[in-house]
């Protein structure tokens, strides 16, 4: 079996996305409610130096990958409430490295921590809420097909460890 590049890891520190490693929706569910305490964990103590430091070469900085979660969750919760009160919506996707460029990503990493906590916060509530037909509910996403709200709900669990693990990486390599 070929090792994975230097390049490979930083970009995909915990590898890629595979449903078959989320398969517990109570998991999924827990990761998605710990995220705003486990990234305010991650990015605390940090100068503006050391945020604006690139998780890799040619990624993002620890601070565009804040603002990165905050845009990428809020964009996952309006999906799960379409997919919720419409049949199969075909949602919009959205460039998320030209998002990462715009001006409100050089701001403080506070103003979307806070954003995450109440994103998540009411993401959680309705987690909690949905029964298991809501689980297997859809919308359709024009480049990647259907996703159930379970496929869904696991790939954000996922991601939440994903960009966090970019975040603690960069602080454990540079032993900040």
């Amino acid at each position: 079996m070929t090792q994975p590049s230097l390049e490979q890891d930083l970009s995909f520190p915990i590898g890629k996305f595979d449903i078959a490693n989320y398969s517990s929706r109570a998991e999924n569910i827990n990761t998605i409610s710990n995220l705003p305490a486990n990234i305010t964990t991650a990015v605390d103590g940090l100068n503006d130096e050391q945020l604006d430091t690139r998780y890799r070469p040619e990624g993002w900085t620890l601070r565009q990958t804040v603002h990165h979660i905050a845009d990428s969750h809020a964009n996952s919760m309006i999906r799960f409430k379409l997919a919720l009160t419409e049949e199969a919506p075909t949602i919009r996707p959205y460039y998320e490295d030209r998002w990462a460029e715009l001006n409100d990503s050089k701001l403080p990493v506070d103003v979307s921590l806070a954003m995450i906590d109440a994103i998540h916060t009411r993401w959680r509530e309705l987690l909690h809420s949905m029964t298991d037909a809501d689980f297997e509910r859809e919308f359709i996403h024009p480049e990647t097909g259907n996703w159930t709200l379970e496929k869904a709900l696991a790939l954000y669990a996922w991601h939440s460890r994903h960009h966090t693990a970019h975040i603690a990486g960069t602080r454990e390599r540079h032993r900040w």
